[in-house]
């Protein structure tokens, strides 16, 4: 499931945050969508999932917009938001109904899926709890298995880290890898840098709400003509150092 964006701007309202964005989030590959508090990260996102519409451009599943096709488009994405959203009436067990209902998932099999997910998150003795009882890791867990437990194509995850435990994260590691292997594509939105260099094939860099560079790590390095060992800490150290 190819993303394309297209010379996409926007914003919101008359003000443009993005601007003439151009890259693409290939069939089995993750991209980390790097950048500075207020490059465009999370617009870009919400552009793409259809909160927010392209004042300028298109952008593109498998070459379908959002206006061609909404319900085939919403589906084909799952999105793991940076804050968690629970319905506060419905109990862990309602939440993932709710999304096997959305996404028009077979119960028997979105059920096995999500019970394992349940099990590796140690969540599977809290179905029947509502949110008001669990912390901001937990929500953030329960936002993950909502979303991989879909047969959605592309995976956009926006600071997926933040109030996991080490192992939490080793668990969406495992995930995303999976889902990787499986040909799905994934964008990752973090600052966790050596997570991302670790986990991502391609790289988007966001500066000032343009594309500074794409592409892997080696591409990346001769873009900003550092040396052929130089972290993506480093390649981000020298996009902020650029005038």
């Amino acid at each position: 499931m190819t993303l394309t964006l297209a010379h996409v701007t926007g914003g919101y309202g008359s003000l443009q945050v993005i601007k003439d964005l151009n890259f693409t989030v290939a069939d089995g590959t993750v991209v980390g969508l790097i950048g500075l508090n207020g490059a465009g990260k999370s617009t870009t996102i919400k552009h793409i999932i259809g909160l927010l519409t392209p004042q300028k451009g298109t952008i593109t599943i498998d070459g379908h917009t959002l206006a061609e096709d909404p319900d085939g488009y919403r589906q084909a994405i799952a999105y793991v938001p940076e804050t968690p959203v629970l319905y506060s009436e419905l109990t862990l067990r309602e939440h993932l109904e709710l999304t096997m209902m959305a996404y028009g998932l077979d119960q028997d099999q979105a059920w096995a899926r999500a019970t394992s997910m349940l099990k590796k998150f140690r969540l599977d003795n809290k179905l029947d709890w509502f949110p008001a009882k669990f912390s901001k890791g937990m929500k953030q867990k329960v936002m993950i298995v909502a979303a991989f437990m879909t047969d959605a194509k592309l995976y956009i995850i926006d600071e997926p880290f933040t109030g996991l435990d080490p192992l939490a994260v080793h668990d969406l590691l495992d995930l995303v890898q999976a889902k990787k292997a499986a040909g799905a594509s994934v964008l990752m939105s973090t600052h966790i840098l050596a997570t991302a260099q670790q986990v991502a094939d391609d790289f988007v860099l966001l500066k000032s709400g343009t594309v500074r560079a794409t592409g892997d790590l080696a591409a990346l390095r001769q873009d900003f003509q550092l040396e052929a060992t130089a972290s993506l800490d480093a390649i981000y150290m020298a996009m902020t150092e650029e005038q």
